[in-house]
């Protein structure tokens, strides 16, 4: 892979990897669910603990905060949001909870891609953090999520 030609390229580029390329750390988001059924994302196998499903909703729901962030909206989000109950727990359900984090990752490096440069070191709302943490945070975000699917499916 050659070198990107600047630091917010480079930033996208791992956008992209984190979720379905060959990132550094291990698995991408996309390689770490492959192969979990809904009754494998549903399973607690630690008590108190959230199981897979609930962490791909949740991952989902910051894909949306931080991409409407991006674009100079001020979302909060509830604890109704940020950890969404799982309402449908079936294979079709499941399949549409993936769909649905495959979509906002989409939307997001979507969007990301349409920042230009000189926008990175701003804050789009005055009121949160820069995009270049933005982005930062939720690649971050992602990577210790996947973190936990990969210990959670071993469980």
């Amino acid at each position: 892979m050659s070198r990107p030609k600047t630091d917010f390229d480079a930033l996208r580029e791992d956008l992209r990897r984190v979720y379905d390329g060959e990132p550094w750390h291990g698995s991408s988001i996309r390689d770490v669910l492959k192969g979990v059924d809904a009754d494998t994302a549903a399973l607690r196998t630690i008590p108190n603990a959230h199981n897979i499903w609930e962490l791909v909703l949740h991952m989902t729901a910051w894909e949306d905060v931080v991409r409407r962030r991006l674009l100079g909206e001020s979302p909060d989000i509830t604890d109704e949001q940020n950890w969404p109950e799982v309402k449908d727990p079936c294979g079709a359900g499941w399949t549409r909870a993936l769909g649905v984090l495959r979509a906002g990752h989409t939307k997001l490096r979507e969007t990301a891609a349409g920042i230009s440069d000189s926008l990175l070191d701003q804050s789009p709302t005055g009121k949160h953090s820069t995009r270049y943490v933005l982005l930062h945070g939720i690649i971050q975000h992602d990577i210790y999520h996947a973190g936990q699917i990969s210990i959670l499916k071993k469980e």
